[in-house]
């Protein structure tokens, strides 16, 4: 307990100081649905986990689906928010070849069923400023296809707490994302306390293209330093964007046990996308706040989940919202194959 209390202490004090919006959004729905990658195909190739606005859906044409005016709820803790934003699911393969979906936990700090903490997050010198997203936007980052390193976009990476009481921003592991012992690969021993994966998104636009056809040469990277050291933004992508960074929590300690493990001790959680390398990390965003409520958000530099700029709802309410299947499948009971992955 005094371990998670200082984890606390410890993560309100770096968000105060780098005033960051960070909040956390339950699951929505797991399914085989990708409307960035693969519109209106249904079921797309693999499983996601989706979370935010319940208007999601196989094709979300960007000229006429508008995420706040066609959802009724959303399973983020800011209720303007009716942005989606998605990830691949882990699955656990079993010495006898049978497949089980790993389950989330929710973040330090927060109340949510699985699904992502998302966080927004402002330059860190205090006082430069951000464009929000514009209606419309969407991106991806990583590359579902990838098993090998190389190629492989920055600041994608897997956390292994290795002990049990030490997920959280004060984990053994400590430190920023993608710092220290994190892995771009999928960690090759037991995680005592989970593993933690993290995606970032470029933060500079091009200002004017609201996607492009490969979802991400709109946005770059800083030409110069990094997004965190306030580094400049390439003339062909002028404008700063926030930092939108995911951050997943998987249970994986549930196949702890040596005897679980293959008989070679080589490691067994695959990505839904076949992928036992962890290169195939990657994150999918449909912006889809209400009017400029993000944008007076980060000018206001809310802090965590708190911000007088945002109307809130209970986690409870959060995670009430859900959304049937559309591509109807088991996707969490013992399979012989991962879904969409042919035997």
């Amino acid at each position: 307990m005094q371990l998670k209390a200082l984890a606390l202490a410890l993560l309100a004090q770096g968000v105060a100081a780098q005033q960051m919006i960070r909040f956390g959004c339950s699951q929505l729905v797991i399914e085989r649905l990708d409307p960035l990658v693969n519109p209106g195909v249904t079921p797309s190739p693999h499983v996601h986990q989706i979370v935010g606005g319940n208007s999601f859906n196989s094709s979300m044409d960007p000229a006429t689906h508008d995420l706040v005016e066609h959802s009724t709820c959303t399973s983020c803790t800011f209720s303007e928010d009716f942005s989606n934003y998605w990830t691949a699911v882990l699955y656990f393969r079993a010495r006898n070849g049978t497949y089980k979906r790993v389950p989330q936990f929710p973040n330090v700090g927060l109340r949510a069923d699985g699904g992502i903490t998302v966080y927004y997050i402002p330059p860190y010198d205090g006082r430069t400023k951000v464009t929000a997203f514009k209606p419309g936007f969407r991106m991806l980052v990583g590359d579902a296809s990838l098993r090998k390193s190389e190629g492989m976009q920055r600041q994608l990476c897997h956390r292994c707490y290795t002990t049990e009481d030490g997920a959280g921003p004060a984990g053994s592991s400590g430190g920023a994302p993608c710092t220290g012992d994190d892995t771009q690969s999928l960690p090759p021993s037991p995680c005592a306390g989970g593993i933690r994966t993290t995606i970032t998104f470029p933060t500079c636009w091009d200002g004017k293209n609201l996607d492009s056809p490969d979802h991400t040469s709109h946005v770059a990277y800083p030409s110069s330093g990094t997004f965190e050291s306030v580094g400049t933004c390439p003339t062909s992508h002028p404008v700063r964007l926030p930092q939108l960074m995911y951050e997943v929590m998987w249970d994986t300690t549930l196949f702890n046990d040596p005897e679980l493990w293959p008989e070679d001790g080589s490691q067994p959680f695959f990505w839904s996308t076949d992928d036992k390398t962890g290169f195939s990390q990657h994150g999918d965003y449909i912006f889809g706040w209400k009017d400029d409520s993000l944008q007076r958000a980060l000018d206001a530099r809310c802090n965590n989940a708190v911000c007088r700029e945002l109307k809130t709802q209970t986690s409870e309410e959060a995670m009430k919202c859900t959304k049937a299947q559309t591509a109807v499948e088991d996707v969490d009971g013992w399979l012989e194959s991962i879904p969409g992955v042919s035997m």
